[in-house]
């Protein structure tokens, strides 16, 4: 549980591997997922590394396990349900998994390979078909009415008549030629002047669209297509009508020269496709046999190659002692597991049989380790949130566990409405009682594993609406009365200001006087009066109340995540912090933004029902604040403007205290300040590593029993490497950042109030609309 408020503490260990248990060692230290592999081979590149050949036939084989899934899921055949996570396989049985995945492929390729042919000699076929049977009806001709061996070369005449038919074509002795074929229909219309442009008239087109769609062998999809007849005549004509059928890549197919060829042919036809089709039947069935084998142990030869690709990358990433024996790896491990790493580094030599046994042995580091934060399902996404702005720093306060709260909170501030909240509670609440569910969890719809990646923030984003709607008094944009309304309309005609005659029927709009006896009888239980839903003043009142709550909210959480550092500062040992960054932060913060929650406060305390029309504004008195005036407007109290001007100097003050303070303090202690009072506060600073992680592993050292010659001596080294205009940079833009963070933030958090308000007269509009229809 202390990881989850603050990083793991992490040490660096030193892991002596033997050859031959190595893989076992590394394969259970890799299912227990608790350390980091330095790479101890960096100047060594990927390819020349020992092993390169183990990597490579691993990545083989996902390519064949690739295309395994790709078969399976193309002939829509389930996967085996339940969670599978074997263990990596041993050396000895990657062979047996490769030459199953090898014999799998080949076997699937050849007929998958076969099924394509079959499947594109059935589409010929249906084609031809589908082209005898249309252009049955172009043109009708017999063989007694074609001149046997009457030939022209040239016909003059034909230039002034380009447009002939077949019958003048035949009366004057030329010999047709016929071109049949199919096109998809998206390119007849260009096909058609391409041969009008190109034959000069000599050809004469006649096409038909077919009823069925046929699919396109190049890309799969059903396509509409058109069955056409080119009647030509000359040889020359004929060849370039070819070269342009190609071109268009028509299907041209033999046209016949009688009724009878063409009668036998159809019948040929006809026994084909049904051979045709009893054949693809049974290789889809042999296929399908394939596929459903492969299936049945895919997934887990998936996670086997992943595994075992890993460990041999991490492999990779060790180095060989001198005799070629031994191992040797460097891993970040949380100190607490020291002792399960070392029982999984034993029973990785018991698996293997080794001999020797592998140990582990920690070493001393100045690097910057790592940071662990453990997480579980519920956490896991508040966790993910936090870190998408940015990963802590080693050992520093993790805000994920307060963003638990604040986080859905926040959102329930702009979206407060029961009905909302219940629905979204419901929801989310499905899919955590639903969360095991395989179907659920591997979908391939992205916006969907969002929603169930954060079921639990939906979750608790719907509870906390519930709870701001009924602080809102507001469910789909209707009130509930249920505790009663604390207004009573009676009072006013008991005490004579109404009367049901005069005022009834003279006034449109009716104003309830709090300040008359028994109108206004307390405040609602909970939330907000439910008469304020028929009030015409409504958007005025919620506008005021959620504005104020927006920027006191906001102020109370950016003050408390500068309250957060304190953690850091005393946990790191630098007191200094406190004073010359926490406390001018917090002065800065608080005397201007601070007072501004007061005023609200104060103001919502010391004005009754009575005198509220005497009521100074806020706004007005923040801003003489700032300009140091406060003539013509009357003070929320006595000394108003002296404490004004007093808080605004001390804003000011703690500005180049939180610029120069810092700086100043570590630029004496380098030069010898902390000699001179006699303690070791010195600031030692590395670069590419914060002075916090220092000190920790200072303190760590110490704690070791480290000789104190070492610390003197790494604390010169450090002194050199001291560079205050660095550090005089660095101040001066978390100086600038904060100062107009603090501004820029306040404001933003009046989207609170903006959203909130857009949200229930949302809510409203569609609630209307939906009564009116």
């Amino acid at each position: 549980m202390g990881s989850l408020f603050r990083s793991e503490e992490m040490c660096l260990t030193q892991l002596f591997l033997q050859s031959g248990s190595a893989y076992d060692c590394i394969s259970e230290l890799g299912e227990m997922g608790m350390v980091e592999f330095r790479d101890l081979n960096p100047s060594v590149n990927l390819f020349q590394r020992k092993f390169v050949t183990e990597l490579k036939r691993c990545e083989e084989m996902e390519r064949i396990l690739g295309y395994l899934l790709r078969e399976i899921k193309r002939a829509d055949i389930p996967l085996p349900e339940g969670e599978v996570n074997p263990v990596a396989p041993l050396p000895k049985h990657v062979l047996v998994i490769m030459e199953q995945l090898q014999r799998l492929e080949v076997e699937l390729s050849e007929v998958t390979r076969n099924k394509e042919k079959l499947q594109k000699n059935l589409l010929e076929l249906t084609e031809y078909t589908h082209m005898l049977r249309i252009t049955r009806n172009f043109v009708h001709r017999s063989a007694e009415c074609e001149p046997p061996q009457v030939q022209y070369e040239e016909f003059p005449f034909l230039e002034k008549d380009s447009m002939m038919d077949y019958s003048s074509m035949q009366r004057l002795g030329a010999k047709l030629g016929f071109i049949s074929g199919l096109i998809q229909r998206r390119k007849i219309e260009a096909f058609e002047r391409m041969l009008w442009r190109v034959c000069k008239g000599y050809t004469i087109l006649s096409y038909s669209e077919i009823d069925e769609y046929l699919e396109d062998p190049d890309t799969g999809e059903p396509t509409k297509s058109v069955v056409f007849l080119i009647s030509y005549w000359g040889e020359q004509i004929g060849q370039k009508v070819k070269k342009i059928c190609d071109c268009y890549h028509c299907h041209v197919y033999p046209y016949p020269n009688s009724n009878e060829e063409r009668n036998d042919v159809v019948e040929g036809l006809r026994t084909r496709i049904q051979d045709l089709h009893t054949v693809l039947h049974r290789t889809e069935d042999y296929l399908r046999q394939v596929l459903n084998k492969a299936s049945e142990s895919v997934y887990t030869w998936v996670i086997q190659v992943k595994k075992m690709k890993a460990i041999y990358h991490i492999l990779n990433l060790c180095s060989f002692d001198v005799t070629n024996k031994c191992l040797i790896a460097e891993v970040w491990c949380p100190v607490n597991d020291l002792p399960i790493l070392r029982r999984a580094l034993e029973e990785g030599s018991r698996k293997s049989g080794a001999t020797v046994p592998s140990f582990v042995n920690r070493i001393p580091s100045n690097d910057t380790p790592p940071t662990l934060i453990r997480t579980n399902k519920f956490t896991s996404g508040f966790q993910n949130i936090v870190e998408a702005y940015g990963v802590g720093n080693y050992r520093e306060v993790n805000p994920a566990p307060y963003t638990i709260i604040t986080f859905p909170f926040l959102f329930a501030v702009m979206f407060g409405d029961l009905g909302h909240g219940v629905i979204m509670a419901l929801f989310a609440l499905w899919m955590v009682l639903y969360e095991d569910n395989r179907k659920l969890k591997r979908t391939r719809n992205e916006i969907w594993n969002t929603f169930f990646e954060g079921r639990y923030i939906i979750l608790m984003m719907g509870l906390f609406s519930v709870y701001t709607g009924l602080i809102y008094n507001d469910c789909f944009s209707k009130s509930l009365n249920i505790f009663g309304s604390g207004w009573s309309v009676n009072a006013m005609f008991e005490s004579g200001n109404w009367t049901w005659d005069s005022t009834l029927r003279t006034n449109a709009f009716l104003t309830l006087d709090p300040n008359v006896p028994g109108v206004f009888n307390g405040p609602y239980p909970l939330g907000i009066d439910p008469i304020w839903n028929l009030a015409s003043n409504r958007l005025t009142f919620l506008n005021s109340y959620k504005m104020k709550m927006s920027v006191i909210v906001g102020i109370s959480h950016m003050s408390f995540g500068v309250i957060l550092g304190i953690f850091n500062h005393l946990h790191f040992r630098k007191k200094f912090n406190l004073y010359l960054v926490l406390l001018p932060e917090l002065l800065f913060l608080l005397c201007l933004f601070g007072y501004l929650v007061f005023m609200i406060i104060y103001k919502w305390l010391a004005f009754s029902a009575r005198d509220s029309q005497m009521a100074p504004s806020i706004l007005i008195h923040f801003i003489n604040m700032f300009l140091m005036q406060g003539d013509g407007v009357p003070p929320l109290f006595p000394g108003q403007v002296g404490l004004q001007v007093f808080l605004v100097v001390i804003a000011l003050l703690s500005v180049p205290v939180l610029l120069l303070g810092k700086p100043v303090y570590l630029y004496w202690l380098h030069n010898g300040g902390a000699n001179r009072i006699g303690m070791y506060r010195g600031y030692e600073r590395v670069r590419r590593h914060s002075e916090e992680e220092l000190s920790l592993m200072r303190a760590n050292d110490m704690e070791e029993g480290s000789v104190p010659s070492d610390l003197s001596t790494s604390r010169e080294q450090q002194k050199e490497e001291f560079d205050f205009g660095d550090m005089f940079l660095h101040q001066s833009i978390h100086t600038i950042e904060y100062c107009l963070g603090c501004i820029s933030n306040t404001a933003s958090y009046l989207r609170l109030w903006a959203l909130s308000l857009a949200h229930a007269r949302e809510y409203q509009h569609t609630t209307s609309n939906c009564i009116l229809y």
